[in-house]
């Protein structure tokens, strides 16, 4: 039987260390954050919530007339976690996992994220992380009938990783061949390299 699966785009940062609000970067003839909601919208889910905090009223109508749920995270300014758990409460009981991606990764790869669906669609994991080069990224599928009473029983001083990490035996990390998914921007450095990976991508294509 095919499962429900929500897609969950945390959003909701301060973005001290850009100095501006990067969900509002321009990233080609989009924003960042439209270039990642509307890659997680080619995937089949049931819906996608994303979680603002930081400049939520322009952060959403930058999201124009796209087919997503907005839920507003009042404590963002205490760190992810709070924007998780905030998504994480707004999924119906009904669904069977939640995609979570970072708003701030707008090289984000279709194709990963359709492996990391099948992984979990069709595999026994509950839970399917991407890897690169050893190294954990997103977007990572989590079964919500197996943990979202354990995300929502967390204190947050870990964030998810007592989650993420404690479940060994029922995690699958899916080697990728995309360091795409290590990569977010925090500082205007590393949104200058990522305009630039993206300008040599259109000369190469």
């Amino acid at each position: 039987m095919k499962k429900n699966i929500y897609g969950l785009v945390l959003a909701a940062g301060l973005s001290q260390r850009m100095g501006t609000p990067k969900q509002l970067l321009p990233f080609g003839t989009k924003t960042v954050l439209q270039t990642v909601v509307d890659v997680i919208l080619t995937f089949d889910l049931v819906d996608v919530i994303v979680v603002l905090g930081h400049e939520a009223e322009r952060v959403q109508e930058s999201l124009g007339g796209r087919d997503v749920t907005c839920c507003y995270n009042a404590d963002y300014k205490e760190g992810m976690f709070s924007s998780v758990l905030c998504g994480v409460l707004a999924i119906p009981k009904t669904a069977d996992a939640m995609m979570m991606a970072l708003g701030d990764q707008p090289h984000i790869d279709a194709r990963v994220g359709r492996a990391v669906m099948d992984a979990y669609q069709y595999g026994p994991a509950g839970i399917v992380i991407p890897i690169w080069d050893g190294k954990r990224g997103h977007p990572a599928v989590v079964d919500m009938r197996r943990y979202r009473d354990k995300i929502v029983s967390l204190s947050g001083e870990e964030g998810l990783k007592p989650v993420m990490r404690g479940y060994t035996d029922d995690t699958l990390e899916l080697q990728v061949d995309d360091a795409g998914i290590l990569r977010d921007l925090d500082t205007p450095e590393d949104y200058r390299l990522e305009l630039e990976r993206q300008r040599n991508r259109r000369i190469d294509e």
